[in-house]
């Protein structure tokens, strides 16, 4: 995990428990305090899909990158291995 998506998880952490002190602690119902913390969960894992979404599309893009650059590689050794059979040949 690079040092942003560290930040942006402690981040996401940070706001959870903040959210569900601030609302446990609230002079509210009970049933009025859950409502608030199930939006706030449910707020946190929306948040969590969205940046897992970012993450594997970079993860596609770098991987895609990888591949290009070994393809590149393979393709320029075996053109050097065939100019070497062609000159010994």
């Amino acid at each position: 995990m690079d040092s942003n998506a560290k930040v942006v998880a402690a981040l996401l952490a940070g706001l959870a428990a903040g959210a569900a002190l601030g609302i446990l602690f609230a002079p509210e119902k009970g049933t009025e305090t859950r409502e608030k913390l199930n939006d706030s969960l449910r707020d946190l894992g929306e948040a969590l899909k969205e940046r897992t979404a970012e993450q594997m599309e970079h993860l596609n893009d770098f991987k895609d990158k990888v591949l290009a650059a070994v393809k590149t590689k393979v393709n320029k050794g075996e053109r050097m291995v065939e100019e070497g059979l062609e000159e010994h040949a």
